[in-house]
């Protein structure tokens, strides 16, 4: 009986630092800026009605805003925390299926600029860009196909032939 064949295991989370970092900074940012806009809106739409509370034997009348704003920012503030954490999570994970590709592509592009176009791209399944991918493998196909028949030419003529089709 052979072994499984071991599914690829990621090591490393952070592939492009400033690209996931903000990423994942300008998400979390969101998720504040919508919790604070609710304590905001909140307050303003309880301004004009008053709450009457009795609070050690006193009764006490205030805004309902005055009298919401403590238990808003107390719930507001766990609120952010859980859904913070979770965004950074999937945040982390979506940016990997979008920096991994550009760090990939930003490789084979190194690769082709010194003139190896021996190996295809390859992006891992579920991976972003995977349509641009096909067209990078069949731009370098078309590459290749170009130099093997300079290479095969029979005449000057036809080696310069098929360099001008390159434009530069």
């Amino acid at each position: 009986m052979s072994p499984q064949p071991r599914k690829y295991q990621r090591r490393n989370y952070y592939i492009d630092k400033d690209f996931q970092t903000k990423f994942i900074l300008k998400f979390c940012s969101l998720v504040a800026f919508g919790s604070f806009l609710t304590v905001a809106l909140i307050c303003w739409l309880a301004q004009h009605s008053t709450t009457v509370g009795i609070a050690d034997g006193r009764v006490a009348v205030h805004t309902t805003a005055e009298y919401l704003l403590p238990l808003l920012l107390q719930t507001v503030f766990v609120q952010l925390v859980v859904v913070s954490l979770a965004v950074i999570v999937m945040t982390l994970l979506f940016s990997h299926k979008i920096a991994g590709p550009l760090y990939r592509f930003k490789v084979m592009l190194g690769a082709l600029g010194e003139g190896d176009l021996s190996k295809p791209m390859r992006l891992r399944e579920g991976d972003q860009l995977q349509k641009v991918s096909e067209a990078y493998n069949e731009a370098v196909e078309k590459i290749s196909e170009k130099i093997r028949k300079a290479k095969n030419a029979s005449s000057l003529d036809e080696v310069k032939n098929t360099l001008n089709t390159f434009k530069t």
